[in-house]
């Protein structure tokens, strides 16, 4: 059997970081981890090949090689996706689906012959046994959740490390929270289900023998679901593993209880961990209580973030406007939020819900949901009727983006981060296309970009008061260029 992988494009979305991927000449952010796990789920006799449309084009000589098309997606994937759909459909070739958008989604896609659904370690091989006997049905889906300790190594021979500014790891999946617009419970349950220490280790020592040095995202929706296995066995074992070692700095999501533990934060930084994202949502009580997010109620969380910051995690956020308790007053509060913070990476987006989720449920009952969500956290848009009418929340919202977003109010609060963090001691090996980088920069940004004068202020900033930091005020000023890009495209 041949088998050929698909990968959809993406949009050019705040994640995508297409325009600072230029600057260090790498092709996309991060490979397809679901797909190249499952491509390792697939007989070992099998051909397999990959196309990662965020890398290489898809030509119909690979279509005309293929038995078979695998594709999976994200919801901001789809229409993507379709496209690829209706290139197999025109060449004739057998379209096989899974992942999260088709989870949700699947009735939004004829043109798809078999669909996977759900966690592929269950529903996969039912489908190829089927398969094998001729009689394959066209959806394969399951209300259990898999023992990830038995989930294999993803298949990294299909990529060319060498496109990607980051590869990606899976400890754990499922969240023990319930916020109320969030469907990463409903596709992946409440009770974190975590991977072996010998099977982290196993893959992170894959990636070293195949010569990476680089970042390494931990994709789990909340890294610290299990605290106590983490300090007693995860992080040590990953401390030990890096002894001796160059190269390897970690990031990931977590709850902002992550403040709360001194001994994991300390754990975390010693094992490697530089960065991880958290859900802030909102600065207001009311919407939080209202989304259920009880974990960020109750906190002093600018002290929280500034306590990670220094301690060694720089801290990526995500923020929310749009909830039924939201007034006017609540985009400038966002904006007072972010900027006091130091959250150079500032992901703000309207409020969307998705199927599954309890906001859904409660808005398809109210009679006031606008049909699928778009899946673009920071594009301007939202799948729900609003309670403070669609026209004043997207113009509140472009006012907040134009705040955080101007070089203005974002160099300074790169200088606002820089003054806080105290980074992990990681030695990483020299790299030419970092070098490079900077000089491209230099042009970009200091030379023909609209933000010269703000550029040149932070690097000489930068020299005076944190100069080994230096290099990371060069990423964040490229950072920015990309997040302005964004900001321009989808909401001036």
């Amino acid at each position: 059997m041949k088998v050929l992988f698909v990968y959809p494009e993406f949009p050019d979305t705040f994640w995508s970081f297409k325009h600072a991927l230029k600057f260090i000449r790498k092709k996309a952010a991060h490979p397809p981890l679901g797909t190249l796990t499952v491509a390792a789920l697939l007989p070992d006799k099998w051909e397999k090949r990959l196309v990662d449309l965020n890398v290489n084009p898809l030509s119909p000589q690979d279509l005309a090689w293929a038995d078979y098309v695998f594709i999976s997606a994200m919801t901001v994937q789809r229409e993507a996706a379709k496209r690829v759909i209706d290139r197999c459909n025109n060449a004739g070739t057998t379209v096989v689906a899974g992942g999260p958008l088709f989870t949700m989604e699947h009735e939004e896609f004829e043109g798809v012959d078999h669909f996977v659904l759900n966690e592929a370690e269950i529903t996969l091989q039912p489908f190829l046994r089927d398969l094998e006997n001729g009689e394959a049905r066209r959806v394969y889906v399951t209300a259990d959740y898999p023992d990830i300790r038995k989930s294999p190594t993803p298949l990294w021979s299909l990529v060319n490390l060498g496109d990607y500014d980051s590869m990606s790891m899976q400890f754990s999946r499922g969240c023990p929270y319930n916020c109320d617009f969030c469907n990463v419970t409903a596709l992946l349950g409440h009770r974190p289900r975590i991977k072996s220490v010998d099977q982290i280790l196993a893959e992170l020592e894959g990636l070293y023998q195949a010569g990476w040095r680089r970042s390494v995202f931990f994709v789990d929706d909340n890294f610290i679901g299990n605290k106590r296995y983490l300090k007693e066995e995860l992080l040590p074992a990953i401390i030990a593993w890096r002894k001796g070692k160059t190269g390897f700095s970690f990031n990931t999501e977590a709850s902002i209880n992550l403040a709360d533990d001194d001994e994991l934060i300390d754990l975390m930084v010693k094992a490697g961990f530089t960065k991880v994202f958290i859900g802030i949502e909102t600065p207001d009580e009311e919407g939080l209580a209202e989304c259920n997010k009880g974990q960020n109620q109750g906190r002093d969380l600018v002290a929280n973030v500034k306590h990670l910051q220094r301690s060694g995690l720089a801290v990526q956020g995500g923020f929310i406007v749009g909830f039924d308790s939201d007034t006017a007053a609540i985009f400038q509060r966002q904006i007072d939020f972010i900027q006091k913070s130091g959250i150079v990476t500032a992901m703000v987006g309207l409020l969307q819900a998705p199927p599954g989720t309890q906001l859904y449920e409660r808005l398809k009952s109210e009679n006031r949901l606008l049909g699928l969500l778009s899946g673009d956290n920071a594009n301007g848009d939202t799948n729900i009727v609003p309670r403070m009418g669609i026209e004043k929340l997207r113009e509140g919202y472009h006012y907040l983006m134009s705040q955080i977003y101007t070089p203005t109010h974002y160099y300074q609060r790169v200088k606002t981060f820089l003054s806080e963090y105290n980074p992990p001691k990681i030695r990483m090996p020299f790299n030419w296309q970092h070098i490079l980088a900077f000089f491209r920069s230099i042009y970009k940004l200091g030379i023909v970009g609209k933000e010269r004068r703000h550029y040149w202020d932070l690097l000489a900033w930068t020299l005076r008061n944190r100069p080994s930091l230096f290099p990371l005020a060069v990423t964040m000023a490229i950072y920015g260029h990309h997040f302005n890009k964004v900001y321009e495209l989808h909401v001036l």
